[in-house]
């Protein structure tokens, strides 16, 4: 009977997960083709139809470069829903939190609080340290659910770091694959230019 409710309540954990980035129904994006990198960004608004409210981060002319220098060796350290504490391993938001943190700026905890942060950027114009969000795991009501500081935009070839729990579980730098892609709320920037 244990066994069956901790399956029970690591289910409840899953499902809960915000910064999850779980495999996307297959069939669903087989049907939608070459992965489109637009999506409506202006005020969304939270799963209670709450519009979520503009933020300002000031980076305190902290170095965009350097911040991801920082992240980067942070590699490795694993995923842990709900954490920012390298010591326990890191969500998406934590993983930021805790990068941000470190150079004493203050940032939402929450993915879904970045929805209005910073000044929204076209992907194609995105640079290291701005940061890119990601719906969760539910794709059709576009609220950010996961994200991560841009490491590398190599002629339109985008890669950013970020704590993940799909398979390869933990901090790590993805490409903006096509599953990423069909993901993709949109790229802001919080640094100063």
């Amino acid at each position: 009977m244990k066994f069956f409710g901790l399956v029970a309540f690591l289910t409840g954990i899953i499902l809960l997960q915000s910064c999850s980035t779980s495999r996307a129904n297959k069939s669903a994006q087989k049907d939608k083709g070459a992965a489109s990198i637009t999506a409506p960004v202006a005020n969304r608004k939270s799963e209670a139809g709450k519009s979520i409210p503009a933020r300002t981060i000031n980076t305190k002319n902290a170095d965009p470069i350097d911040i991801v220098d920082y992240a980067e060796t942070l590699i490795g350290t694993r995923y842990k829903y709900g954490s920012a504490v390298k010591e326990n391993g890191f969500d998406c938001s934590g993983f930021i939190t805790y990068v941000f943190n470190h150079y004493n700026i203050s940032v939402p905890r929450v993915s879904k609080d970045f929805t209005n942060a910073g000044t929204p950027v076209a992907i194609e114009r995105s640079k290291k340290g701005d940061l890119i969000l990601f719906t969760g795991t539910d794709t059709t009501g576009w609220i950010v659910g996961h994200m991560g500081i841009v490491t590398q935009n190599d002629n339109g070839k985008i890669k950013f770091i970020h704590s993940s729990s799909g398979k390869s579980i933990g901090v790590i730098i993805s490409e903006l694959s096509r599953y990423y892609a069909t993901r993709f709320v949109k790229v802001i920037r919080v640094f100063n230019e």
